[in-house]
């Protein structure tokens, strides 16, 4: 374990992620994991120092932990998943007597909110709305086509449909019938709606400390649910003066002083640049490992240095390297869903394992044969890595594993 200084910040990591406690474990400040009970057992054995908590439980207890932390000395939390990022909000309320920011960690989590006040601060969004029920739906379904002045028998532009509170794509559908809106289940109602966008969508990590820019990456989505790589092309670096632009934006939007954001933007064909939608926690798809192996710093000890209220200046400006110039060629991944209703075994395509940008992956033999039925975007059953000089090269063998069996 690397020597702690008590100068610097103590900080919690709220959420289990074996990749944050290790590079906290290699890093000079003091920190706590709270974790759900079932990683008890495991922090006793490996001495991680830690507070089970229940993150599912809402109940007269819930201010607990906050005073624990608080008692103990903790700076900050620092949310490792979405459902700690309004857990993250009311604890560091507490901590840094400072009631607002658990009203901030509110819009981080529930997405019409996020939008509204993306809204008020001159951010340009699509058509949204929420919706209580298939009724709502169908009514928002037939106004975007009157407001995109579509004429009867001309198709209707597709809708998205996505949980208020869920990561990612968990929750997302794409609704271009009516008789699409029916095989929504009752459960998941009240949802967000929104119009579709034609265009270029792209994600950002952005580091931020004393509400400035420290790092900025743009990650390339292939396809969106499957493919991802880092830096992005020079084609989509070409825009990151405007993407810059709408992040100190979004950064003053949203009162955003440390930490760590997770936007999503379009661009569409005219040049137009559209929010999205953006996250106060680490992103998906392992992009913060596709990060340490082009740029060589630890994402998640990134983390650490940007919320922590006590870096210093020159501390966090000397962590990161600069953008794109210093990146060591692209690294990027591909999530793996079986093309199959039914597998046995786990099989490699060769010309993947043969490709000189293949690195590793992550899969598993089947645990079941028959494979669940993907209604809604979802989870992907593992991830490949690749790496390598050229971006175009990357794009095309990405692209290509969505034609690939990996479970026959």
């Amino acid at each position: 374990m690397t020597e702690k200084n008590p100068e610097k910040g103590y900080v919690a990591l709220l959420g289990w992620s074996l990749g944050a406690i290790d590079a906290a474990e290699r890093f000079d400040r003091r920190y706590i994991v709270v974790a759900p009970e079932w990683a008890e057992a495991y922090c006793q054995e490996n001495d991680i120092p830690h507070i089970p908590w229940n993150f599912e439980r809402l109940n007269d207890r819930s201010m607990e932990i906050a005073e624990t932390l608080k008692e103990r000395g903790v700076d900050v939390a620092i949310p490792l998943f979405e459902e700690t990022v309004e857990w993250a909000g009311a604890i560091n309320a507490v901590l840094q007597a400072n009631p607002r920011l658990h009203g901030q960690a509110i819009l981080f989590r529930d997405k019409a909110l996020m939008k509204r006040r993306a809204q008020l601060g001159g951010i340009r969004v699509g058509i949204f709305e929420e919706a209580h029920d298939r009724g709502d739906i169908i009514r928002f379904l037939k106004r975007v086509s009157q407001t995109l002045l579509k004429l009867d028998g001309d198709p209707a532009d597709p809708i998205h449909v996505k949980a208020f509170d869920k990561a990612g794509c968990l929750g997302h559908r794409v609704i271009r019938e009516p008789q699409d809106i029916d095989l929504i289940p009752d459960e998941e109602f009240p949802v967000l709606m929104e119009s579709h966008l034609d265009g270029w969508e792209f994600a950002c990590e952005v580091w931020i400390h004393d509400g400035k820019i420290q790092f900025l990456n743009i990650s390339e989505y292939v396809t969106l649910g499957y493919s991802v790589f880092v830096p992005a092309s020079p084609a989509l670096e070409a825009w990151r003066p405007r993407v810059e632009q709408e992040i100190e934006k979004l950064i003053k939007t949203f009162d955003i002083e440390h930490g760590f954001i997770h936007p999503e933007y379009f661009v569409t064909s005219d040049g137009t640049m559209y929010f999205g939608e953006v996250a106060f926690r680490p992103p998906g798809f392992k992009v913060f490992e596709l990060l340490e192996r082009v740029y060589g710093f630890n994402a998640y000890q990134a983390l650490i240095v940007c919320f922590d209220p006590k870096s210093t200046e020159e501390e966090v400006r000397a962590f990161f390297p600069r953008e794109v110039v210093d990146a060591d060629g692209y690294a990027g991944c591909f999530g793996v869903y079986p093309r199959q209703r039914v597998v046995t075994d786990l099989e490699v395509p060769e010309e993947t394992e043969n490709h000189p940008y293949f690195e590793s992956h992550e899969l598993t033999a089947p645990s079941e044969t028959k494979v669940t039925k993907r209604t809604a975007f979802g989870t992907h059953w593992g991830l490949v890595y690749f790496q390598g000089d050229d971006p175009d090269t990357l794009h095309g063998l990405l692209k290509r594993q969505e034609a690939l069996d990996f479970y026959r």
